[in-house]
């Protein structure tokens, strides 16, 4: 029990830190035209949840596969993903994290034809290239049901933090302003940054003793 509760929240906080629901709660509100109503955020909160929750699901399902279908080691991918994350994260640090450049009509109609929630808010802006790589390597890691249950929960608590930062945005916004939640992702870039670290350190090490 005591295994599982370490594995769940080291998940956690892992995953958190990588999709920093704060952040991309701003990052939706920057998206979004100024008089979006708050049922219209509602519909774009839960569908853009859903999205990444079946994404997971679907990495999840295919991610071991593929490794085998290209004859990938876990550890080169720990080499490759860290890369991505540390990108991810010296961005988040900067406050450089890139939107969607649309006009005001554009951005009515994509949320009129429900397209926003899925692209790109929940891909690629929410479940981005960092948590996927994350996902598959924190998968291959998983060596039994436990780990994996763990994996499995960490990631819905993060889909529903999610939700509530999507859903309450404007509250988020109101509250803690716009320097808040840039500093609060600043504070998560730095703590994606020393992911990255470790994943990259772990996987050349495992590499160097398997080659050499």
């Amino acid at each position: 029990m005591v295994e599982f509760l370490n594995l769940l929240l080291q998940h956690t906080i892992t995953m958190m830190a990588i999709v920093d629901p704060l952040g991309v709660s701003a990052i939706m509100l920057s998206l979004l035209p100024q008089n979006t109503t708050k049922e219209a955020i509602n519909k774009i909160a839960f569908k853009a949840t859903m999205t990444i929750i079946v994404a997971f699901f679907v990495v999840l399902a295919t991610g071991n596969f593929l490794l085998n279908l290209f004859g990938i080691e876990i550890d080169s991918l720990k080499v490759m993903g860290g890369i991505v994350l540390l990108l991810t994260a010296i961005k988040m640090v900067q406050g450089s994290i890139e939107s969607k450049n649309q006009t005001e009509e554009e951005r009515e109609e994509a949320i009129k034809n429900d397209e926003f929630s899925v692209i790109p808010l929940g891909i690629p802006i929410t479940f981005g290239p960092g948590i996927f790589a994350t996902i598959i390597i924190l998968r291959g890691q998983s060596m039994d049901a436990t780990s994996l249950f763990a994996l499995v929960l960490a990631y819905l608590i993060v889909a529903l933090c999610v939700y509530l930062s999507f859903k309450n945005s404007i509250y988020i916004r109101k509250y803690l302003g716009i320097t808040g939640q840039k500093i609060v992702s600043r504070l998560m870039g730095l703590i994606v940054g020393a992911i990255a670290v470790q994943f990259v350190v772990g996987g050349i090490t495992t590499l160097v003793h398997h080659y050499m």
